[in-house]
Formats: C-alpha cells, structure tokens, sequence
C-alpha cells in the first residue's frame, strides 16, 4: 500500500523498532504540518492510508471528498472528534483504531505538578542569569514554592490516567479528592480516595487541580469562568486532557483575576500554540506543546497498534474497525 504517516515532528517514527512492519510498502513521513485544505488535499491525495499521530491533522468532510486513493485511516489511539466519521464512512473509506497506555501521560502530569508547585523552571532559569534563588524579580511573584505532602490533589475524571495521577498524589501524602460521574467516584472511594460532595467542593478545596475527561458534546466547555473562580489564589490547575475542556477565554480571566494563582498546561485550542498566544506570557503559567503522549516507549506500543492495523487492512483481514459498514457490501 502507499502509506502516509502525518505530522511526525521530531522525525522519530521511522526510527521506531516497530517501523520495521511496514517494509515492503510504500511509506513517506510528513514532518512538519501542511495548512490549509488545498495543500492537504493536494500533499495527501495520493495515498491510500493515512497513519495518524493522534489528533494534529483534523479529517474534515471537505478534505476527504478530495482524497479519491484514500482506503484506510489508522488512527494512533482512539479518534476523538478530529475526523468526519460519517464522512468516512459514506466515501468507504475504513477506520481503525489503536491502543495506547496511560502511563506516560500520567508521568507527565506529575512532572508538571511538582514542577510548577517548587516553581523549577522560574528558579532554573533565572539560575542561568546569575540570580541565585530567585523564582522572580517580581517582588510579589518571588516567593518559595510548595510541597505535596498533606495538600489536596483535585481530579475531575477517574479513567486510566486520573487513577493513576490519584495514585501518586496519594504515594506523596496528599489528600486526594475525585470528582466525576457517580461510577468514578465510588471506584475512587473503594481505591481509597475521597468522593467530592459536589463539583464546586472540588475547587474551592483543591490546591492542586487536574483535569482527566474525554472530550465530548457533554464535557466542551464544562469549566467555566464560576468554577475557576471558586479556586484558591495559591492553587495550581493542570490540564494534560483536552484545552477544550476549559470555555473559550476563561483561563486567561482567571489567571488575570488570580484564581487560581498558577496553571500547568500541555495542550492548547490552536496547536502548534502560536509564539504570540497569551498563555505564553505569563510567568505563572508552565507550558508545554503536548508532549503527554510523546514518549519511546508509548510511540512504541501506538504505532506497533497503526502499523498492524495497516497491514491487516493490505491483507484482506481488516481489524479493530471503528466503522465496519465502511467496507461492508451495499
């Protein structure tokens, strides 16, 4: 088959162990993003697959009435709202899904909490200028940072990545409280966590506050300008998720209003994040450019998933389907 991988940035996937399965076809990694409909249409039309890395390039109807050689999408996980589906589907164009694992997106997470509560990147980098522990040359923003131990670790989400983050909050001495769909937190209580009694409990108590939803209908937007504000001015908001998650322009008020007082991000509505965004400029926002998932031995295990799916499909055995009527007779 003529496979294309997209939006391999680093140029690290043909470097994989697992990169070796796709020998005997033809295969071309994009490394940088193409921008627009036309230089998608016109750099993807020949291919008929698609390896996607998670959701950096979106699928749109548009896009893929103009992909006429275009047989098999293999999603690198699960598809989350970046490709037209029904589209797909009507074009007879199949889509498979993958497999990941939460690990390394929990491990990040972590790194961003402890990070941004000692304030490392404030400290390193004025470390390289000569100052010697100094967080800022800002008075007000020149202050120590804080341990783990005995705060309350806030997870709205109790999936395979917020179980875990729960688990190290609780391995460092944290309180932790879960807030979720009623089947989350008694899985939370029954692993020795506490239930929230209401979502705004959940922010008014957090000093740490990590987001772990999926992106749907029912979760855009879902915190809002009222929620941020119940948090306390010192508290910490984290969001490895989704930036979605968070209504348009909330956390830029929040963060100018101060509450909360600080926020650990890695993923953003426009991604790349333009070297202008607002975010950026903050000294109390630690930032960066979606790198949950971008570990060895999670691209291992993503693209091991794609690439087989890719030659099960060249095979004649089309597996892990997420729209088999795509393929199936009419």
């Amino acid at each position: 088959m003529k496979i294309a991988i997209l939006d391999d940035y680093q140029d690290c996937v043909r470097h994989l162990d697992c990169f070796r399965l796709l020998d005997g076809h033809e295969v071309k990694v994009f490394n940088n993003s193409a921008r627009g409909l036309v230089q998608l249409a016109i750099r993807l039309a020949p291919f008929e697959a698609l390896v996607l890395i998670r959701e950096r390039t979106a699928l749109s109807r548009a896009l893929l009435q103009k992909l006429p050689n275009l047989k098999l999408i293999s999603q690198t996980g699960k598809v989350s709202g970046h490709v037209d589906v029904a589209a797909a589907t009507a074009r007879g164009i199949a889509i498979a899904e993958g497999a990941g694992d939460p690990t390394a997106p929990a491990e990040l997470t972590w790194a961003l909490i402890m990070a941004a509560m000692r304030r490392l990147p404030q400290y390193m980098a004025n470390l390289k200028s000569g100052q010697w522990q100094t967080a800022s040359l800002l008075p007000e923003l020149n202050t120590p940072g804080f341990a783990l131990s005995g705060r309350t670790l806030g997870i709205w989400g109790y999936g395979r990545i917020g179980r875990l983050v729960a688990g190290y909050g609780r391995a460092f001495g944290m309180r932790v409280l879960v807030w979720g769909s009623e089947n989350s937190r008694a899985a939370a209580a029954q692993d020795g966590c506490e239930a929230a009694a209401s979502r705004a409990q959940l922010f008014a108590e957090a000093d740490v506050l990590s987001l772990h939803l999926r992106l749907g209908d029912a979760t855009r937007g879902i915190v809002g300008a009222d929620e941020l504000a119940r948090m306390k001015p010192l508290a910490l908001l984290v969001n490895t998720a989704r930036a979605e998650l968070i209504a348009p322009g909330a956390l830029d008020a929040a963060l100018r209003a101060g509450r909360p007082g600080f926020a650990a991000l890695d993923v953003f509505e426009t991604e790349p994040l333009p070297a202008d965004s607002p975010l950026l400029r903050y000294s109390n926002v630690l930032a960066t450019p979606h790198i949950g998932y971008v570990e060895k031995d999670s691209y291992e295990r993503y693209f091991d998933a794609a690439f087989r799916n890719v030659l099960a499909y060249a095979e004649g055995r089309p597996q892990n389907l997420l729209n088999p009527e795509a393929i199936s007779p009419r």
